[in-house]
């Protein structure tokens, strides 16, 4: 599978932003999507992920309640809808695919590139 990530950029605190994955790939329908982010001299974490199927979700939480993530099947994409923004979110931000129990676990073995997002206050 292959994951291209876009969205991303610069935004006060309190604001929004809206990051976007999209799996291509014989097998892409077939993998939860979801998204990490890593912080300077942070190790990367979980944020929040959507399933193949049955539409479950999970989320970090430190964002739950902040961040939406939804998903098109039609399109195997996903979009992290990130509100309330905070310093502390400053990131980069990377699309990952694989089975639900490694992604939630932080072992996805297929990662788009990263995008950056910084909060200022």
């Amino acid at each position: 599978v292959q994951l291209q990530a876009s969205g991303g950029g610069s935004v006060q605190a309190g604001g929004s932003l809206r990051l976007s994955c999209v799996a291509t790939g014989d097998s892409a329908a077939t993998y939860t999507l979801g998204w990490f982010r890593q912080a300077p001299g942070k190790e990367r974490e979980f944020v929040a992920a959507f399933s193949s199927m049955g539409g479950k979700t999970w989320y970090a939480d430190a964002v739950k309640d902040r961040f939406t993530i939804s998903r098109d099947y039609a399109k195997n994409a996903v979009t992290l809808q990130m509100n309330s923004l905070k310093p502390e979110d400053t990131a980069v931000y990377y699309c990952a695919a694989d089975l639900d129990v490694r992604l939630v676990a932080g072992q996805p073995r297929n990662w788009g590139q990263g995008t950056l997002v910084t909060v200022s206050s």
